[in-house]
């Protein structure tokens, strides 16, 4: 297995177990697996968070209300460059009959502690209507 493929392989499983917990109602997934430095993008959020200490206050304010039944991670694609990595994927998340569609994309650093997320960008995936 290339470098490429054993990286790819370690991200991709970092987001599932993330998103894992994510829909059972505990984000400390994304939490552990983020840099101090963190940044994060979010639509219904109006601006940028940075830092850990910001994300972990907006995903407190979440714990225990998000609920995702299943979820399909679609086409991830890791691109490595050095010491760092770009996850890009589209979700849908099922629960009940609804379904929400995103567009992630997660920038991760290699450091001491490993693979760590140094820049998370959400957003809805939505088709133009005429």
């Amino acid at each position: 297995m290339s470098r490429t493929e054993e990286i790819t392989a370690t991200l991709i499983a970092m987001e599932r177990a993330a998103l894992d917990r994510w829909g059972a109602g505990d984000p400390s997934g994304y939490l552990e697996i983020s840099a101090p430095d963190v940044v994060y993008f979010d639509p219904f959020l109006e601006r940028r968070l940075d830092g850990l200490d910001a994300l972990t206050a907006l995903y407190e304010s979440l714990r225990g209300t998000i609920r995702i039944d299943r979820y399909d991670l679609i086409e991830p694609k890791v691109q490595v460059c050095g010491e760092a990595a770009v996850l890009t994927f589209n979700l849908n998340s099922y629960t009940g009959a609804t379904v929400m569609r995103w567009n992630c994309t997660e920038v991760y650093r290699l450091d001491k502690q490993g693979w760590r997320l140094i820049q998370t960008h959400w957003s809805i995936t939505q088709h133009l209507k005429n």
